[in-house]
């Protein structure tokens, strides 16, 4: 038996692991989950698109909201159908009080950049809920489906 205790038995040659650097990746970085307004945005995006049903916000949604996207969503007035798929390219909040947010985004399709905007609030069971929708300046309401 050997007598150094570092190596395995049987084992003669003296080499040893090289220590590898630690790199810098952002693989390494744990995973954040989206803030609220990200998460919604997309969700906003992926229905006022057409690629998801309107139900997929139902709960998610208060007050005149729901069934403004309810009767808006057929229209698809992001419409992915008429060229490329819009894809959410920035999404910004302010929190202009609390459990208040105000939120922005910009969204591309193709060479097409349009505007959202939408108000969350916070609810007693501190579950976020969105409480109103604009796209591209307009409100978002059932007679007006804004901007072509």
């Amino acid at each position: 038996m050997s007598m150094d205790s570092t190596r395995p038995a049987g084992r003669r040659d003296q080499r040893r692991p090289q220590a590898v650097p630690p790199q810098r990746s952002r693989r390494l970085r744990p995973h954040r989950p989206p803030r609220p307004h990200q998460w919604f945005a997309e969700r906003l995006l992926a229905v006022l698109s057409g690629q998801r049903p309107v139900h997929w916000m139902l709960g998610h949604t208060i007050g005149d909201a729901y069934d403004q996207l309810a009767e808006l969503a057929p229209s698809t007035p992001l419409g992915a159908a008429r060229g490329p798929r819009p894809v959410l390219r920035h999404c910004h909040a302010a929190q202009p009080d609390g459990g208040v947010v105000e939120a922005f985004a910009s969204i591309t399709a193709g060479d097409r950049v349009q505007a959202m905007a939408f108000r969350l609030e916070q609810g007693p069971d501190q579950r976020w809920r969105c409480a109103a929708v604009e796209l591209g300046g307009e409100r978002l309401t059932a007679g007006h489906p804004g901007p072509r």
